[in-house]
């Protein structure tokens, strides 16, 4: 079944990915159903299937699913993009590929999915862990160090968000890094992040902007670990 996915996936990942040109794509938007790169693109896919499955046609009722649904898909997807936000659309147009992936799997090698799986308490426990790490992490940090005025610096030119964008990937490198028991990781990336900040810190006109900065790295660093920790903590109580 393991492998079969992952030749599912090969194939998905070269027609989509690897051998789809922007032009393609920027026509496709244009024209949607009307453009010869769908049809091209779609034939791509094809190829790719016939060739990663190595010409093992007892897969042809897979290929022509995943095919005609590929086809489906983008289509669907084409006319929705003036409506939708294009990263949910893109997200979901993703999803819906390897749900038909998942489906095929299932066709030639039938397996069981169980739901209550994640109900379990690892699965929650994990779930719960990203949730603080993510939403619940900004918060407190905004509720902190929003005693603290910084107009004068946060106003300056940045993409909308971007802070708290950068914040939510370093936590979830940290917490990735202390459960697989990296913690060189996290060293690694206090330096990293020490460097691309080195900017901002040297042109502050006073004090202000510097501690604002290590504060929230602080914050930010330290509600990881302490997530990062908390869970590996609680998972030992749970298989123990």
């Amino acid at each position: 079944m393991l492998t079969l996915a992952i030749k599912l996936i090969l194939a998905h990942t070269i027609g989509d990915f690897l051998l789809q040109p922007q032009k393609w794509v920027l026509h496709k938007e244009t024209h949607k159903h009307k453009s010869k790169f769908l049809y091209w693109h779609i034939l791509v896919h094809l190829l790719a299937l016939i060739l990663v499955l190595q010409f093992n046609f007892k897969y042809w009722l897979g290929i022509l699913i995943v095919v005609v649904s590929h086809y489906i898909i983008d289509l669907i997807k084409l006319h929705l993009k003036s409506k939708f936000n294009n990263r949910l659309l893109f997200g979901l147009d993703q999803l819906a590929h390897l749900l038909i992936i998942a489906l095929v799997i299932k066709i030639y090698m039938p397996y069981k999915f169980n739901f209550n799986s994640l109900f379990e308490a690892k699965t929650l426990l994990l779930i719960t862990a990203l949730l603080c790490i993510t939403k619940v992490s900004s918060i407190i940090m905004r509720t902190i160090i929003s005693k603290w005025d910084l107009k004068e610096y946060t106003e300056e030119s940045s993409l909308e968000h971007a802070g708290a964008y950068i914040g939510i990937l370093e936590r979830l490198f940290v917490f990735a890094f202390i459960i697989t028991n990296h913690w060189e990781g996290v060293g690694f990336l206090i330096a990293a992040k020490s460097v691309f900040r080195f900017g901002d810190l040297s042109k502050a006109k006073d004090r202000k902007l510097t501690e604002y900065i290590l504060i929230g790295t602080l914050l930010s660093f330290g509600l990881a670990i302490a997530f990062g920790l908390g869970y590996i903590y609680v998972l030992g109580l749970i298989k123990g």
